[in-house]
């Protein structure tokens, strides 16, 4: 939906951006004024761009704090409203196909980007899930090595790496029963671990609320600070931190 209206708000950047009638005068279009056809029209074209790359990275880019696709939802909205204002001020002059079709695009584009986010058909990834098999080193690590990397040197305590909650073989201390969390959730002598999930998973604010804060994506490393209860508190890379609700299948490194 946002590409698709993206490319028609370029076509109509191209159109006439004013209706003189029968009148002899060639009506401009957009780029007649280029504080209409890069200001106004480029600009929604460019947030499209944004959204789509934000859209196709595994992990949200970030410029000053903000991700691109804000960026882009910023810039959408601001071009829908600049054409909106631009028709409603036209006074004696009829409004050009350019305009009106720019209109109605731009009100379509800023539509899709505002509810990409908010609905749920719409949070998919646009690049498809990375192959569970070609999972990259935590934290620009070399393949092959570090600890927590497949195949790679294991922890001196640990045996075979298994997925989280499964029951490890080894020496005494591996063979021990999990702590039991203490109280406020955590466990007293957790250890951070490097995991990676199977599936796309959502993390949750450690407020308690059901907001998610991040998407955590196959094929990335995520490192598994503090244990509640069966959730874990995990960190990104970009250092957010949030709440694993669903550890079930989890890679642990």
């Amino acid at each position: 939906m946002v590409i698709g209206a993206a490319v028609v708000l370029f076509i109509a950047s191209f159109l006439d951006y004013y209706d003189y009638g029968n009148s002899s005068v060639d009506a401009p279009n957009s780029w007649d004024s280029l504080g209409n056809g890069i200001g106004v029209y480029m600009v929604g074209v460019i947030g499209a761009a944004l959204i789509v790359l934000s859209r196709s990275q595994p992990q949200p880019r970030k410029v000053a704090g903000l991700e691109l696709g804000q960026f882009g939802v910023a810039a959408t909205v601001f071009t829908a409203w600049n054409l909106f204002w631009t028709i409603i001020d036209l006074g004696q002059i009829d409004a050009g196909a350019g305009l009106i079709l720019g209109f109605i695009a731009s009100l379509a584009l800023a539509a899709g980007a505002v509810a990409s986010p908010l609905v749920p058909a719409l949070k998919a990834p646009l690049a498809g899930a990375p192959n569970p098999q070609a999972v990259q080193p935590p934290y620009g690590g070399q393949p092959g090595q570090g600890y927590g990397y497949p195949g790679g040197p294991q922890p001196a305590f640990g045996g075979q790496q298994q997925p989280y909650g499964a029951q490890q073989a080894g020496g005494p201390e591996a063979q021990q029963a999990p702590a039991t969390p203490a109280a406020g959730g955590g466990s007293g002598d957790f250890t951070p671990f490097w995991f990676a999930v199977p599936v796309a998973r959502q993390l949750y604010s450690e407020d308690g609320s059901q907001a998610p804060i991040a998407e955590l994506a196959p094929g990335t490393w995520y490192l598994a600070v503090e244990q509640r209860g069966s959730a874990l508190i995990a960190q990104t890379q970009d250092g957010r931190r949030g709440v694993l609700q669903d550890t079930t299948g989890i890679q642990r490194g």
